[in-house]
Order: C-alpha cells, then sequence, then structure tokens
C-alpha cells in the first residue's frame, strides 16, 4: 500500500513540515520573551514579543494553507484520526495567538501581563501536543514520507 503524499510539495519535499519550524520557534520565543518581561519590565522584551508573534502568525497562515492542502488532497490523509487532532489542535494555535498578537498591541505592561503572557503558555502547552501528532503522522503513518525504492 502506498503511503499518504503530501500535495504541497517542492520537487517531492512537502512544504508544511518547512514551514511549522517558524512559527514554533516564533511562538516558543513569544513565551520566554513575555517571561522575560514579566520579570524586568524592559520594554525591549515586549516588542520582541509583538514581532515574533507577527512573524509566526503569517508564517503559521502559510503553513496552515500547506497543511490543509496536504490535508484535502489525499483521502488516506483525512482517513487518520490523528491528522483530524494534529489541524484542529493547529488551528487553536492560530486563532489564540492572533488574538495575543492583538493582546501584544497593547502599551506595554498589560500587553503582557497577564493576558499576553496566559496565552503565550496555552500556545506552547498545544504545540507540545500538535507537534507530537505530527510527528506521528510521518513516523507512525507515514504521510509524506516516500515509498521505498524495491
Amino acid at each position: 500500500m502506498e503511503n499518504p503524499q503530501s500535495t504541497a510539495s517542492i520537487a517531492g519535499h512537502p512544504i508544511h513540515p518547512m514551514l511549522v519550524t517558524i512559527p514554533i520557534a516564533c511562538f516558543v520565543g513569544t513565551l520566554l520573551t513575555d517571561i522575560a518581561y514579566w520579570r524586568t519590565a524592559e520594554m525591549t522584551w515586549a516588542n520582541f514579543s509583538a514581532w515574533l508573534l507577527t512573524v509566526g502568525v503569517i508564517v503559521a497562515i502559510l503553513a496552515a494553507i500547506a497543511g490543509l492542502t496536504d490535508f484535502l488532497g489525499d483521502r488516506k490523509i483525512r482517513a487518520q484520526p490523528t491528522a483530524w487532532l494534529h489541524m484542529g489542535g493547529n488551528l487553536v494555535v492560530l486563532v489564540l495567538s492572533f488574538f495575543n498578537m492583538l493582546v501584544h498591541t497593547r502599551d506595554a505592561w498589560t500587553s503582557v501581563v497577564p493576558t499576553g503572557l496566559i496565552l503565550s503558555a496555552l500556545v506552547v502547552i498545544i504545540l507540545i501536543f500538535t507537534g507530537w501528532l505530527g510527528w506521528a503522522l510521518v513516523y507512525r503513518h507515514h504521510v509524506g514520507v516516500a515509498d521505498e525504492a524495491t
């Protein structure tokens, strides 16, 4: 049986896993810079958080488009309950991060404490779960993995 294939790919390389690393790094970085701002009240950290969120949300939208293309492009992917959880969890991450981006447009302290910090922590917790699901899709269900040559 052939492995479920990535529809959104460049030269056989799936786009979604290439893109997701950027928002993951940005959203984890946002949590770290929010914590730094909370502990120091140094405005630079709040600014870093706002920039990280903006870049993270923009690239997450692109990754979501590639992931949705893969999801809709192969019925074998849609047949995986793990794929539905992965997609749903990442949509929650995107929505929470978008609202967190709006929260971070406020003045310094209110942009981070407590709402921004809570949203950042929730996003990272959900990312741990959805990242594990993404790993399972590739390594257990072989989504987007080329079949071995015989």
